[in-house]
Order: C-alpha cells, then structure tokens, then sequence
C-alpha cells in the first residue's frame, strides 16, 4: 500500500508554496526589531521596544497555513487503494432480447415456454432495482418494446403483455434482434450485456453473435424432450403433414454456439439459480470491460477535511461564531413554525429533487409544485390528471418528448386535432421514433372518428324556429349530455394502460410494413 502511494492531482501540489510564504511574511511582520533597526540606533532599540502580553500560543499565521496545507493536499488526491468504477454492478445496462417466435408457446415447461421467460423477466429486474434495462421482442422481425430505463414499474408492465400474437411476422431472426440491441447499449455509450431468452438459435446468427462488441448470454427456455404448441383457443398448432408441432430444445446445439462465439450459454431452470448466474455474468462483462479501461484509485483526500474543520473552528475569536450559529440552528430546528422541514430541506436538497422524492411517493401534486425543470413538473402534472398544465409544462421546452408528452396530454383531454400537430412535431424532432408512430396513428383513427361523429349531426333543425313539437316518450329517459370525443379519448387511454400488447401489436406492424418499404 505504500508503494502504492501516490497523488491523483500532483501539480497541485505546487500551490505549497503560498503557505511557506504565508509563513515568511508572517515572521517579517512579527519582528519588530527589525522593522525599526534601520531606523533606531541599536543601542536604543532594546530600550524602547515595549513586549505585548501574552496571548495565545496558537499565531494566526500557523493557524492559516495549516489550513491551507490540508486542503491544497485533500485536493490533490492523495490515493493508495484501487476502486471499482462507481455504480458498476448497480447500473450496468442490459438488454433483454425475448424470442416471440411460435415455437414459443409450447408447454413443454409450465405454463408455457413464453410465461417461464416472462416470469424469469420479473425475476431479473427485481434484482437489479435501480439499473438500466431495455427490453426487445423479435421472431420474423426484431422491435422495441422499451429503450433503456430505470423505472421497473413500467418494464414489468410491458413484458407482461409480451406474447406471440403480437408479432406481425413469423420466423426467427437472431441477427436483427442483436443488431437492435447493439445500437441501444451504443446509444447508452456504454459496453453492456444482451441476454436472448430463447428456444433456439438459427445458423446465421452465429457472426452476429461473434461480432457483437457487448457481452451474450443465451438461456434457453424449454426441454430436450419438448412439448405441443398450444394456440390461444385451447388448441394445438399442426405441421404441413398435419402432425402436431413438437418442437423441442436443442441444449447441444446451444453449447455449441456458446464455445464458437464466446457467448454464455445456460437452460432455465425451476429455482432462481439462473437469475443468479444471469446477474453474475452482466457483473463479469462489466469486470472485463473496467480492465480494458484500466484502473481507477480511491480518492483520500477527503479524510483531510476532519482536520480541516478543526483547524477552521479555531479561526473564530473565542468560538463565538460557531457557538451562535448552533444557537440559531437549534431554535430554527424545534420552532413550531409549519415551514420549518421546508426550510431545512431547501438547506439539503434542490427543488428538482424534493419533486423527485414526493414522485417516487406517489405525491404527484406535491411533486409538481415542487419540480423546477419542466419535463418533471409537467409528468408529475400529466400523473396527478391535470392535463391542461401538464401541456403548459411542457410546452416551454421543445423536444421531441416534450412535443411527444403533449400529445398525450391532448389526447387526454380530447383535443384530437392538436394532439395530432404534437405527434408531428415529435417526429421532426426525432426521425422513425417507433412510439411517436404509434400514437399519432391512433390519433389520427380518433380524429377521423370525431370527425364522422359530427358529419352524422345535423346542421340544420328540422322544424322551424318557431314550431314546437312534444316527444311523449321523452318522459321515460334521463337528460344528460355525451361528449363523444372525451369518451373516445378516455376509451383509448384506457385501452394503452390495461392492454398494452394491444398498444404494441400496432406499433410492430407499422414499424413492420415500414421497414418492407
């Protein structure tokens, strides 16, 4: 540890130099005698030099120095122990690449190959609270259900609906999943892991597999011996010979691949030993990725700031100034007055994460009072079911999730023709954003609905002004009023939140139809 001993910011060590000349001009000031020996004759010097009473022991001067010594080496880094890169296996992204494919749905494991996958799913996010994930679905095709998030909520919600209906094409396609999640881990510029949940990996994704730059793991969902794939009647799904399809786990062709490419290679298993074994292999690329990178020392210097504070509770006369701050600290701390936390917590915490803590609690109103940057105050808005200043929030920021946000606020609110113009908007900002697509289809098809609910109106009356007709069977009904564009609209929102596989059957279908372009 010694040998390791060393400074993280040497050249600041040259700043040493201020408190020895600190200290020189110090002494020059203190000696009297030679201030006034050119002067005085010396003779008469001593007789007329008067000594100061004694005070403390303790020169201002030393004082200062050694202030300044401690915080010029606290700021150097003075470091002899190596650190893992911060945040390293709390953080590292992972992309979890689900296979959508037929085959999927056999039973050959309970419930099914597709729900086993899902379960580990939950699994593996549960324990990985607070880390990045995205999650990719393929079969003929590979989609986006999410980009990388934190929010475990929202990724569990989403996998949940994962099934194989909602792929607008069959087959498999390995190579386009790991691509898609190649470019995910690119944007987070960070090396990452991709973990494919499958039955099988074709032949021609082995150079994708080889040449992708982040780590691989493969777990294979189903047994050797395999099982019938079930439909969503109830029914099996028959080969071209009429035959039952029983598609089975090739385990040996996966090893295989696992010693080709490099990639780990595991099968599912009953217990939570595969989630272990996942987490410790998105562990492991981080390790060999921070050892690429070399190493990185533990700061030190902050131990300094010990007696720093002391050295600086000695440059007030007599501890007065500290002593009433105390004073004042306390009677601040147990007055009865109601913004008391608020004050001490502004002492602490930025606005923007008072807001954040209020938002993790489900205080959307707190949190949006709360919140200085707008995106946040208008989600928490957006949350508490204020929509209009959930709009005005984010319509002072233009980006493309502020003009994406809008228009699901509109929508909300029924303004279909707006919310259309903010789903544009987005997209300008922001090319061939799958969500973006999406929801400014549907709002589109509700524009188009309004729009013939009211071309089914009248624009006249159909009896003059002045006529006046009795409807005898008015008396049975209830007068009320329906707003058929707020209905719609809420129908919708509803729609996304209760059934989000609907919500991505059509987003995979433009993004399909697109890409055949």
């Amino acid at each position: 540890m010694i040998a390791d001993f060393h400074f993280i910011r040497p050249w600041l060590l040259l700043l040493l130099l201020l408190p020895v000349v600190i200290l020189w001009l110090a002494s020059r000031s203190g000696d009297v005698r030679s201030q006034w020996r050119g002067m005085i004759a010396p003779h008469l010097l001593d007789g007329l030099v008067v000594g100061g009473s004694p005070g403390s022991k303790i020169r201002p001067s030393w004082l200062l120095a050694a202030i300044l010594v401690a915080g010029i080496v606290a700021a150097s880094g003075p470091t002899c122990q190596r650190e893992p890169r911060p945040f390293v296996e709390d953080t590292a992204p992972l992309v979890i690449a689900v296979d959508l494919s037929q085959t999927m749905d056999a039973i050959d494991v309970t419930p099914s190959r597709i729900e086993r996958a899902k379960l580990k799913i939950k699994d593996i996010l549960d324990a990985r609270q607070g880390a990045r994930s995205a999650i990719v679905a393929y079969a003929g095709s590979a989609h986006l259900v999410l980009p990388p998030t934190e929010d475990v909520a929202l990724l569990e919600s989403y996998s949940d609906a994962l099934a194989t209906r909602i792929m607008p094409k069959t087959g498999k396609d390995t190579g386009a999943a790991l691509t898609l999640a190649d470019d995910l881990l690119e944007k987070e510029e960070s090396t990452g892991t991709i973990l494919l949940l499958t039955d099988g990996v074709e032949e021609t994704a082995t150079n994708a597999i080889k040449s992708s730059t982040n780590g691989i793991v493969i777990l294979g969902v189903g047994t050797s011996v395999g099982g019938p794939v079930k439909t969503p009647d109830g029914g099996f799904v028959s080969d071209a010979s009429g035959s039952r399809l029983f598609p089975k786990l090739d385990v040996a062709r996966l090893e295989e691949i696992g010693k080709e490419t490099g990639a780990d290679v595991a099968t599912v298993t009953d217990d939570d030993s595969d989630v272990r074994w996942i987490a410790e292999r998105v562990r492991s690329n981080f390790a060999q990725k921070q050892a690429k990178d070399g190493d990185r020392w533990r700061d030190l210097g902050w131990w300094l700031i010990l007696p720093l504070t002391v050295a600086m509770a000695f440059s007030f006369r007599k501890g007065w100034v500290v002593r009433t701050s105390a004073v004042l600290l306390a009677i601040h701390m147990f007055s009865p007055d109601s913004a008391r936390a608020d004050g001490l917590m502004d002492m602490w915490l930025t606005h923007d994460q008072q807001g954040r803590i209020a938002f993790e609690r489900g205080e959307f109103d707190a949190a949006a009072g709360r919140f200085a940057d707008p995106m946040w105050r208008g989600i928490a808005l957006y949350r508490a079911g204020k929509f209009q200043e959930a709009v005005d929030a984010f319509a002072s920021v233009d980006t493309a999730e502020s003009w994406y946000d809008q228009g699901n606020s509109l929508l909300h609110l029924g303004e279909f023709d707006e919310a259309v113009a903010a789903y544009g908007k987005a997209l300008e900002n922001r090319k061939n954003w799958g969500e973006a697509i999406a929801n400014l289809a549907v709002a589109q098809q509700l524009l188009e609905a309004q729009k013939e609910k009211h071309e089914e109106q009248p624009e006249q009356p159909s009896e003059a002004p002045d006529s006046v007709q009795v409807d005898d069977k008015g008396k049975q009904g209830k007068e009320g009023t329906i707003n058929v564009a707020e209905q719609t609209s809420e129908m919708w929102m509803k729609n996304i939140n209760v059934s989000p596989a609907d919500l991505m059957a059509r987003k995979f279908s433009i993004e399909a139809g697109r890409n055949s372009q």
